[in-house]
């Protein structure tokens, strides 16, 4: 008698699915619907006041409200890198001279090539700087205090090399950090920074073959 009574009941569900009747799952139909419309996606719009606002303050030039409350720390993350590539510029070109006379001359002719690329890098961070409104600080008094990468005196060519690979992974650790910092809050420093830090992973991909040597 059970199975003759529950047969109704399950034809009546089949007749009801095949005629397009919504399943009704933890509710109603209409709360379903509702539900999927109250989670639509947001949209892609402009801030519509910082574009008016980027009307005014025209003596900051290319410095627009998108870079908000985050300009004055990328200034500093900016001007301490500046201390780190002219302290790398320094051992480098300190290493150049020195190491002349030594078993290899030409690893003392790349220490300078290294020493020039520096110096590029420390301009290039010094006109961004400038760009951003802020004052590179070229000071002598703060610059090893500064920097995050050492200066190093060492008269082993051995050991020029090993102190020119620590700091070049030092600068390819500080430059990787201030690229996930600073991430779209600032693209053109970001890309920047990305440039600069192509050339200190192939400086140092260089030293650690020299230093195997």
């Amino acid at each position: 008698m059970a199975s003759h009574t529950l047969a109704p009941a399950r034809d009546t569900a089949r007749r009801s699915t095949a005629k397009g009747a919504p399943p009704v799952l933890n509710g109603s139909p209409r709360t379903e619907r509702a539900s999927v419309k109250s989670k639509a996606v947001p949209r892609m719009v402009l801030d519509l006041k910082a574009v008016e606002a980027a009307k005014r303050s025209l003596d900051q030039g290319a410095v627009t409200p998108h870079y908000g409350p985050w300009r004055n720390d990328i200034i500093q993350l900016l001007n301490d890198s500046l201390a780190t590539e002219l302290v790398c510029a320094l051992r480098y070109k300190r290493h150049h001279f020195t190491a002349e006379g030594l078993s290899s001359p030409k690893i003392a002719e790349e220490f300078l090539v290294h020493a020039n690329e520096e110096t590029s890098h420390a301009d290039m961070l010094a006109k961004r700087i400038v760009e951003l409104g802020g004052t590179p600080d070229f000071s002598p008094d703060t610059l090893s205090r500064r920097s995050h990468a050492a200066y190093d005196d060492s008269q082993d060519l051995k050991a020029m090399i090993r102190a020119n690979l620590i700091a070049e992974r030092v600068a390819i650790e500080s430059y990787s950090q201030m690229i996930m910092l600073i991430g779209d809050k600032d693209s053109t420093t970001r890309r920047l920074i990305e440039e600069i830090l192509s050339v200190e992973q192939s400086h140092a991909e260089e030293l650690r073959d020299w230093l195997a040597v």
